[in-house]
């Protein structure tokens, strides 16, 4: 049995004038949806053998927050494959994980973590991938199992889904009508 857990990037702030997006940080709802979620894996005793994330400065700053949540420390490994990209080469990332691991953290960015997910369940899962399909907001956290013992046999439909947790389930403060 494999478990992967995909967490979007946190609310980034567009009034920050950077000069490129992969360095564009968090806003302070972001980072407050970051600790949000930190404190809910923390409740839930998440644990995850292996962290793999974008380098992107709204990534590295949204674990740091989700790390201070969960009140311990992740060790990521920085994928830069990860940063914007397709449901297709998340799978490759996906697929190229140690063997050895069982539970891992993926971090990165939409739309390409929702079309994985959208890519991994199958269509008939029912309530939270609907959910998921209506839309995969900032900081949301969605956890599959897959009946498989080796990454490499990670694949369209062979997922179940058993979470999926959005800010505003934690907090309503934190949905997309509070600032």
């Amino acid at each position: 049995m494999k478990t992967l857990t995909l967490l979007r990037h946190a609310k980034s702030d567009w009034t920050d004038t950077v000069a490129r997006d992969f360095d564009r940080p968090l806003n302070g709802k972001g980072k407050r949806a970051a600790a949000s979620m930190g404190a809910h894996l923390r409740s839930r005793s998440t644990d995850f053998d292996h962290v793999v994330a974008s380098p992107a400065v709204r990534v590295v700053e949204t674990l740091d927050e989700v790390q201070r949540g969960l009140g311990r420390t992740l060790a990521p490994v920085w994928d830069r494959r990860i940063y914007l990209a397709s449901a297709v080469t998340l799978l490759d990332v996906v697929r190229d994980l140690p063997g050895a691991v069982g539970d891992v953290l993926l971090v990165g960015h939409n739309p390409g973590l929702e079309d994985l997910v959208l890519w991994l369940v199958p269509e008939s899962a029912g309530a939270l991938r609907d959910a998921v399909e209506d839309k995969y907001p900032t900081a949301s956290v969605a956890r599959m199992t897959f009946a498989v013992d080796r990454w490499t046999d990670v694949g369209p439909g062979g997922g179940a889904l058993e979470r999926f947790v959005r800010p505003r389930d934690l907090d309503p403060t934190l949905g997309p009508d509070a600032d």
